[in-house]
């Protein structure tokens, strides 16, 4: 039986084991306290490197499925995406399941900081939607197996800065692959989600003297973008019938899809979101196909888990920034890669990241 077979058949008997099989997870913890109206799942894809860091997310999911679909797909992209980034960390990832705005506590975060401590270690969380250094000082509480801490604490405080500075630099290395140089002037960029890396990455866009459009389900968010840096709103119906250059996806996963990549007019697609690619495989071929330049998420995005990292060496801006810079040559790098072994840019940035975790694994055995 082929190894596909396998584990179409091992899924089909059993959801949640048959799903980690896939992408061969380590550890799944399913987490619940009804005192405090606490439903969790932590996700460990793989420890070779390091400790699992990756941030939790508190989402109102429709199902249960959903959840984990979500956080197994997020953990294993924190695994390439350390890796990539030179990290000695693997992958993890934590959702929470509910409405922020409703459910969380002082009493349901400090008991999520119990089940992580329970891990012993295995899982460092930091933030990520709907999460904030505020909710990891309160998480702290109980562990600490948690980055991300408030400046006033000793830690690096908001990672946002430093995540829409690597997807700044990437987006230069992505143009001077299309276009010759990395020059953004005048280029036409579509961020979609102006949270705080979207608002960062739109002042560097600004700055360099691109035309920004903006969109985002706050319209508070995109009044304040319009105001301060004079981007353009662009309402959600329309903003894949736009002439753009580039497409930046700073909100949730999977806009890259069949119905976008239908619509989309633009030469590079390179954000901040995580799992841009509704099918990695599938969507990654059609944005080739299409002569769209994709640059890999979990390469882009690297600058939040390299500024939690130096929080753990004690934190200093300036080598998290210096280390960020780097996406830059990793980016270019990578499509050098991709166009030499005639294989999508996701395809040469998953090699990039398996190789590095293999050869580590092979010195771990000798030891």
């Amino acid at each position: 039986m082929e190894v596909q077979d396998i584990k179409e058949t091992k899924l089909a008997q059993n959801p949640v084991i048959g799903q980690m099989l896939i992408n061969n997870h380590e550890q799944v913890v399913f987490c619940n306290d009804n005192a405090t109206g606490l439903k969790a799942i932590i996700a460990i894809h793989n420890t070779v490197l390091g400790p699992s860091l990756g941030g939790t997310r508190m989402w109102n999911y429709n199902n249960e499925m959903e959840a984990l679909n979500d956080v197994l797909r997020l953990s294993r992209g924190m695994t390439f995406k350390s890796s990539v980034a030179g990290l000695n960390l693997g992958g993890g990832k934590a959702v929470i399941i509910g409405d922020a705005k409703k459910l969380k506590s002082e009493a349901l975060l400090r008991r999520f900081g119990k089940f992580i401590d329970s891990l012993g270690g295995k899982y460092i969380t930091a933030e990520d939607v709907a999460m904030s250094s505020r909710d990891m000082e309160i998480i702290h509480m109980e562990t600490d197996h948690v980055s991300g801490l408030p400046e006033n604490m000793g830690g690096s405080g908001d990672p946002s800065p430093v995540t829409a500075y690597g997807v700044y630099v990437s987006m230069k290395a992505s143009a001077k692959e299309i276009w010759g140089n990395d020059s953004l002037s005048g280029k036409k960029v579509l961020v979609q989600g102006i949270g705080h890396v979207g608002e960062s990455l739109v002042e560097h866009l600004t700055k360099e003297g691109a035309k920004v459009f903006v969109n985002d389900i706050s319209d508070e968010r995109v009044k304040a973008a319009v105001t301060k840096y004079k981007a353009e709103t662009v309402a959600a119906d329309k903003m894949f019938d736009l002439d753009i250059d580039i497409y930046a996806p700073c909100a949730l996963g999977a806009s890259v899809n069949d119905d976008t990549l239908g619509k989309l007019k633009c030469k590079i697609i390179c954000g901040a979101a995580n799992n841009q690619l509704a099918d990695e495989k599938k969507h990654g071929d059609m944005a080739k196909q299409k002569g769209i330049l994709y640059a890999p998420d979990f390469v882009v995005n690297a600058g939040g888990i390299i500024n939690v990292y130096y929080e753990l060496e004690g934190y200093v801006r300036e080598r998290a920034m210096a280390h960020a810079e780097k996406i830059y040559d990793t980016t270019w790098n990578l499509f050098q890669m991709a166009k030499a072994e005639n294989i999508t840019t996701n395809q040469a940035a998953i090699r990039l990241a398996e190789k590095r975790i293999e050869s580590i694994a092979k010195i771990n055995a000798v030891l």
